[in-house]
């Protein structure tokens, strides 16, 4: 999966080389302060990080793994060239914003997050405010401070990337076996309805062709018995294969199950085996639709370790409750909850949303009231 989830997340290559806008940072020394020997060791180290960065995009770009030797060799020219051109400080930078996206454990990036800034501390005493080397307090400060927002802003957007690319796998594997599922489904169905019948079929036809000159009015019968049993068996094909296209809340609850589940999310679902038989097909439609939608954000966002799925009929309403334990980056409504809402309003239902432990999401629908007979 660890391959899966590094080539998804690969940059564009063109894109990636907006980012050597940082590398600006490293001609303000030479600029405020200019000297031949500035300028020629500030070119020369901008020359080797140009090699370094466009060899570790190449190769994120060919989908390998994202090579460690690239953001060691980043961080080496910060600590070669930061004591007498601090605008080297740029390639802690780089370094901090790669590191989260090649380690997985968030523990472990703030482990090499806490040794970076000791590698910069460390330097201000080697290397004081005297000569033509020194490190002051300022720009040792301001280093520290650029590595941990950009880096710790990165630990979020990585684990994200993460969090959508197992989703993508994980829808993409439920397809493929509600796929292999479903065909068998229908060639089991085809098989039951069709074995039978075509064989009446085929022993009526041969029926009616021995009679048709012995006994015109019996073979007309039979011919008429072929017929009907033909129609009967189109109706059964049509239903065998509409199952199809219509699976129902049950199907939905247990791909939402194989979903969170490969999210590292339990599911605890209490649905009731007749919970089903209340909803009109319309109904049933929305409410799969919104379960997928809320299963979808709980994946990608809620990091949550537990999801509660429940479905009662109480005063005069029929509710679908999901909730989480996690806690939401997100707190808008985006497009994906709002047509949710669009959708539950037009059947005359109510959707509403709460945080506070974890994520509520509640589903009303009015109870229908059937016709007397």
């Amino acid at each position: 999966m660890t391959a899966s989830v590094d080539k998804l997340e690969q940059p564009k290559q063109a894109f990636a080389y907006i980012w050597l806008a940082y590398t600006g940072f490293l001609f303000i020394e030479p600029i405020m302060v200019p000297s031949r020997n500035m300028w020629l060791g500030t070119l020369a180290v901008l020359g080797i990080f140009l090699v370094i960065f466009v060899v570790y995009v190449r190769i994120i770009d060919a989908g390998q793994q994202r090579p460690t030797w690239a953001i060691v060799a980043t961080f080496v020219l910060g600590l070669v060239a930061f004591p007498w051109n601090q605008g080297a400080s740029t390639f802690f930078v780089y370094t901090a914003a790669f590191i989260p996206f090649s380690v997985h454990s968030t523990k472990r990036v703030l482990l090499l997050f806490f040794g970076e800034c000791l590698c910069i501390v460390g330097e201000h005493f080697i290397f004081p405010r005297q000569g033509a080397f020194h490190v002051d307090w300022f720009n040792v400060a301001f280093a520290i401070f650029l590595l941990l927002v950009i880096g710790g802003g990165n630990i979020f957007f990585a684990q994200q990337k993460r969090a959508d690319c197992k989703l993508r796998m994980a829808h993409e594997e439920i397809e493929a076996i509600a796929a292999v599922a479903e065909r068998e489904r229908i060639a089991r169905d085809l098989h039951d309805v069709l074995g039978h019948t075509l064989s009446v079929i085929t022993l009526k036809a041969e029926l009616a062709g021995r009679l048709l000159e012995t006994d015109p009015k019996r073979a007309a019968a039979e011919i008429a018995e072929v017929e009907r049993t033909a129609r009967t068996a189109l109706a059964e094909v049509r239903e065998a294969i509409g199952g199809y296209r219509a699976r129902g809340l049950a199907a939905e609850i247990e791909t939402a199950r194989r979903a969170l589940d490969a999210a590292g999310v339990t599911l605890l679902a209490e649905f009731p085996a007749e919970g089903g038989s209340t909803l009109s097909a319309a109904e049933e439609t929305v409410l799969a639709l919104a379960l997928r939608e809320a299963v979808t954000n709980i994946v990608r966002h809620a990091r949550a370790k537990t999801c509660r799925l429940r479905f009662i009929i109480q005063d005069g309403n029929r509710r679908l409750l999901v909730e989480d334990d996690g806690k939401h980056a997100l707190l808008r409504e985006g497009n994906g909850l709002r047509g949710m809402r669009e959708r539950v309003e037009s059947i005359g239902g109510q959707l509403s949303l709460t945080r506070e432990q974890g994520t509520q999401l509640l589903i009303e629908l009015p109870l229908r009231v059937e016709p007397a007979a």
